[in-house]
């Protein structure tokens, strides 16, 4: 995982064990919550994609957003280019 990747999951984290308990009970719209979701975006993503992946789970996060089981998309493989994948593109 890259160095933003690893500082982006200690902001995370630090919501988690700092600023999340002052807040009350959970009372989370989406499974997995919107913490477990971002570290696991960025752990399967990393920085950029993993990132933007949170800030728009995080933008459904309201009244009038939707709810339930949400998960993380899985990752592409990464393309090789034998001719083989894709049409040969």
């Amino acid at each position: 995982m890259s160095p933003a990747a690893w500082l982006l999951r200690a902001f995370v984290l630090c919501y988690r064990w700092v600023v999340r308990p002052l807040m009350g009970p959970p009372r989370c719209r989406f499974y997995p919550s919107c913490s477990h979701y971002a570290l696991e975006a960025l752990s399967m993503h990393g920085a950029i994609r993993g990132g933007w992946l949170t800030l728009r789970r995080l933008a459904r996060c309201h009244p009038w957003g939707g709810s339930g089981y949400d998960p993380v998309p899985p990752a592409h493989p990464r393309h090789v280019d034998d001719g083989k994948c894709c049409g040969g593109h």
